[in-house]
């Protein structure tokens, strides 16, 4: 496909974003953006970002970098030298969209800050990610995901309530503050259609966990009460817990409203249960959670995992096994919705990368190719973008200011 079909697909696409993020956040905010259309452009250092140690590898190919990466132009400019941060400062005044997580005052340091920019780009609007925001009494302590996580109280949310709280295998936090950080520039970029003036989005990683904390506010406020770890149960809606079936598998099963609940305890053969006050409404229910948890776990321990699953789905009542990814690969609800999408990776060997999310009636986002080599598009970025002649950058990279990979490695043709 051309660059110019490219630039046409997305509601996103007229949009350009350059994208100084690190790790997960940052980059996850830009993948959304590029995933729907936007031209993003990432610096990265020559060595690459941080984030193509993590996660599996396969051989030399950063298989995190292969999605994480998706749908970007990737250059490489040393910004801790003067002509790097010169180079990234003409890309700067003509892009729609900074994305940037360093720690607060960076930018600044490095004549690089929204005021220092918005002089030239008055419509330009800077998503500012940070372990605790661009002010505050700990905004310049170094932030990261799990640690600011703990910070926002979610982290005290997870695990059994016998041991210590558990991470989960994923940088959920940094996720969730990519996800928001999007959200932010998409309404930035809507406001400025309006006013034609752009503005800072400052999205905290703390605040972004503590915000999936909603129900525990304000009952700490009224109550005094503080959540805690429940384990696989929520709190305040029974039965909804995990479950072991006869085979030693594990089923989660959301029967809190009473609708549900009775089609379970039908399915069950356990009609009684209605009557007994302990478990005759939704309240009495959570008043009396182990009793209702023991009676379903005794019910779901007589079935294999696949028999009871498929009696709940005929039946209505929400419950899934526990799926892994080896399960997610060969069920038909991810293959039908285009979850799993196969592209060619930087190596140029086929790569399943998770789809696109959400889908759009009209005008989808879509992956347009994977993660590529580090400075695999710096030559056409400084060329096309910067405005620089074939003679500056070929001096730059001979200082080592910027690099490009040989059209071999992964370079864009």
């Amino acid at each position: 496909m051309s660059d110019a079909e490219n630039k046409r697909s997305g509601p996103l696409s007229g949009y350009t974003v350059l994208e100084m993020g690190s790790t997960v956040a940052g980059p996850f905010c830009g993948r959304l953006l590029a995933d729907f259309g936007a031209e993003v452009i990432k610096v990265e250092p020559e060595t690459g970002d941080a984030v193509r140690a993590m996660g599996m590898r396969d051989e030399e190919t950063s298989l995190y970098a292969s999605s994480i990466f998706r749908n970007k132009k990737l250059i490489s400019v040393d910004l801790r030298t003067e002509e790097g941060r010169a180079v990234v400062r003409r890309i700067a005044t003509r892009v729609d969209i900074i994305v940037e997580n360093f720690r607060p005052g960076t930018l600044e340091k490095w004549g690089l800050g929204y005021d220092d920019l918005k002089e030239e780009n008055p419509g330009l609007v800077m998503v500012r990610i940070s372990g605790y925001g661009q002010d505050g009494p700990y905004s310049d302590r170094a932030g990261y995901g799990i640690v600011c996580e703990s910070v926002s109280g979610l982290r005290e949310l997870n695990g059994d309530p016998d041991r210590p709280p558990p991470r989960i295998a994923i940088s959920l936090t940094d996720y969730i503050t990519g996800l928001y950080a999007a959200f932010g520039a998409v309404m930035a970029i809507n406001e400025r259609n309006f006013t034609k003036k752009g503005q800072v989005v400052d999205a905290a990683l703390y605040e972004s966990a503590f915000s999936f904390n909603e129900p525990h506010v304000p009952a700490f406020s009224r109550l005094g009460f503080v959540a805690t770890r429940t384990g696989s149960r929520l709190a305040n809606n029974t039965p909804n817990n995990l479950y072991c079936a006869k085979d030693g598998r594990y089923i989660h099963i959301a029967a809190g409203a009473q609708s549900v609940f009775t089609r379970l305890v039908n399915i069950m053969g356990q009609p009684e249960l209605l009557d007994d006050p302990r478990f005759s409404t939704a309240l009495a229910r959570n008043e009396n959670h182990e009793a209702i948890d023991e009676i379903v776990g005794a019910w779901t321990a007589t079935l294999p995992l696949e028999e009871c699953e498929q009696l709940l789905i005929d039946n209505k009542v929400p419950g899934a096994r526990i799926y892994n990814m080896r399960d997610i690969f060969s069920d038909p609800q991810y293959i039908a919705r285009d979850m799993l999408v196969e592209t060619d990776g930087e190596d140029g060997k086929p790569v399943t990368l998770a789809g696109i999310v959400p889908r759009m009636s009209v005008n989808p986002g879509r992956i347009r190719w994977g993660g590529r080599k580090v400075g695999a598009d710096t030559n056409d970025v400084l060329r096309d973008v910067a405005g620089l002649e074939d003679s500056e950058i070929e001096e730059l990279k001979g200082k080592g200011v910027v690099y490009a990979a040989m059209p071999k490695d992964g370079a864009a043709e």
